[in-house]
């Protein structure tokens, strides 16, 4: 389990492209509100795989989303410290639900 404050590292790395709150914007990347267990098909490589997205599929893509999903439009590299993504990932779980 995660830290939910030290993934508050979303504004670092996230947060230029991304944006968590209902009904927030897009940006370069899609708003995340309610992603998480939800079948995500905003881009064709994702369609095809059928991602049901959870916090194991997202601590996995989280480390490298271009291995992850071959042919992501996404530029980050990724995060590679377990800790982190799971910081990450519990702050992503609560920030982006209700």
């Amino acid at each position: 389990m995660g830290d939910v404050e030290k993934g508050k590292i979303f504004i670092q790395k996230c947060s230029q492209c991304h944006t968590v709150e209902r009904g927030g914007k897009h940006k370069t990347g899609p708003n995340l509100w309610g992603f998480l267990a939800l079948c995500c098909f905003s881009s064709v490589a994702l369609f095809f795989l059928g991602v049901i997205w959870s916090a194991s599929t997202l601590m996995e893509y989280l480390e490298n989303p271009k291995k992850y999903i071959s042919g992501t439009k996404m530029i980050f590299a990724g995060i590679k410290k377990q800790n982190e993504r799971a910081d990450l990932t519990a702050y992503l779980k609560k920030a982006t639900s209700a």
